[in-house]
């Protein structure tokens, strides 16, 4: 819920009207599921792509399905996880559309054995500025434009994207309590060659106790159980008051779900939609940081750096008192030649915070320290990072530039985000 804007929407259910639509039109970004927290799929005029929705092709051969960009993840999940298929890449969502995968270049909890959305991506087909459309191969660079591009060089018409073979809707799941950020990065280390891994990170903690978390890796499950269905789900039905999410209620939720895990390692099965999904089960959620919203703050920063970084960052916020309960701390593997995907090599942190007095002062204080050690903010998560902050950590801007202004694209598609950081 922000920021907000008033804008018109062209739905998109066809080429021809489509090609109509940008040929009548001086600006536009495409839109999703709306599922990015920032400003990155808003301006005054949206392509609406969710409405071209329909699976084309899928081989059971190579796995690879072919789709409209419009389709969301759980669309892909409802019907081939039956099948012993699912997605190579997903993030924490399962609520968003593959265009939109393909413009953020998602990651997930498996990146750095993985890498991005982007790896499993063979082709896909897009509109461009004039109208005209263009297949686009992997390396292209087109491709890798658009893989991470957000949206701003042209809409995403269909993709072929290729699925993983799995035996199970399970996960078995070990959970590894530490008590500090030198526990926690042993603990990530010690655990790497599993194909899953996050951690939920006590944000609030202090001194001594700094960096502790509940880690989570895993694997899927050889059980043959396929049966998989998404959960019904809860729902917020109303904004709650601002002053319900404060320290003193991230505090009490925090020492509740660190305090309830048993301390060491423990194991369990758990289904895909509790280990990779589990905001999803909750419709709504964004209410309860209150009706003026709330943001999502990620950055990340190179492996030699971030023990050093993330502890500075992390004291930085107990002593704002602003933590989050919702704070995920991520290992990635190398980063992709995708002139703007967020991941490189290192640790990358998540956290939400409501809108309130205050917040963008401390934010910028922690694009410097991010600045300081060489790290970057995800576009996907952003609301208000400088330009200056931002090209300080994305080397290829400029030649993400100038591919733009080459190809006309400059003109026709833009975002709030994109005119914020002039790119």
């Amino acid at each position: 819920m922000y920021p907000k804007i008033k804008n018109q929407k062209f739905s998109l259910r066809d080429r021809a009207s489509l090609s109509e639509y940008m040929s009548n039109t001086n600006e536009c970004i495409p839109f999703g599921n709306g599922r990015s927290y920032g400003d990155s799929a808003i301006n005054e005029h949206i392509v609406y792509v969710k409405p071209y929705n329909n699976f084309l092709n899928f081989d059971e051969n190579t796995g690879i399905l072919t789709c409209q960009a419009g389709v969301l993840l759980s669309e892909i999940l409802d019907s081939f996880v039956p099948r012993g298929w699912f997605l190579k890449v997903t993030p924490g969502t399962k609520l968003i559309t593959v265009g939109g995968a393909i413009a953020s270049d998602v990651h997930g909890k498996n990146h750095h054995i993985e890498g991005c959305f982007s790896e499993c991506v063979e082709e896909f087909s897009i509109m461009l500025e004039d109208g005209t459309i263009k297949a686009v191969k992997k390396g292209d660079g087109l491709f890798l434009a658009t893989c991470g591009g957000m949206g701003l060089t042209g809409v995403i018409l269909e993709a072929k994207v290729s699925l993983k073979k799995i035996n199970s809707k399970f996960i078995n799941q070990t959970t590894i309590k530490t008590k500090n950020l030198k526990e926690t990065f042993e603990a990530f280390e010690n655990n790497k060659q599993l194909p899953y891994s996050v951690a939920w990170i006590d944000c609030l903690a202090k001194d001594e106790n700094i960096g502790k978390c509940l880690l989570m890796v895993g694997d899927f499950a050889d059980d043959g159980n396929l049966e998989y269905k998404s959960k019904k789900k809860l729902s917020i039905p109303f904004n709650f008051p601002s002053f319900a999410l404060n320290t003193l209620s991230v505090k009490a939720f925090n020492w509740l779900y660190y305090a309830k895990a048993p301390d060491g390692i423990s194991k369990q099965k758990v289904d895909i939609d509790t280990f990779f999904y589990p905001l999803d089960a909750i419709g709504n959620w964004n209410r309860i940081y209150g009706k003026n919203g709330f943001t999502q703050y990620q950055f990340i920063l190179p492996k030699e750096n971030s023990f050093e970084g993330l502890q500075e960052i992390l004291g930085e916020i107990s002593a704002s008192g602003k933590g989050s309960f919702l704070a995920v701390l991520k290992l990635y593997g190398k980063e992709n030649k995708n002139y703007l995907s967020f991941p490189i090599e290192g640790y990358s942190l998540a956290l939400d915070f409501k809108i309130e007095d205050g917040l963008f002062e401390l934010l910028d204080k922690l694009d410097e320290i991010v600045v300081k050690y060489s790290g970057r903010i995800y576009l996907t998560k952003d609301v208000r990072v400088s330009k200056e902050t931002f090209e300080q950590g994305y080397p290829q801007i400029d030649k993400f530039r100038e591919f733009r202004k080459e190809n006309n694209m400059d003109s026709k598609f833009n975002s709030l985000q994109s005119k914020r950081v002039e790119i």
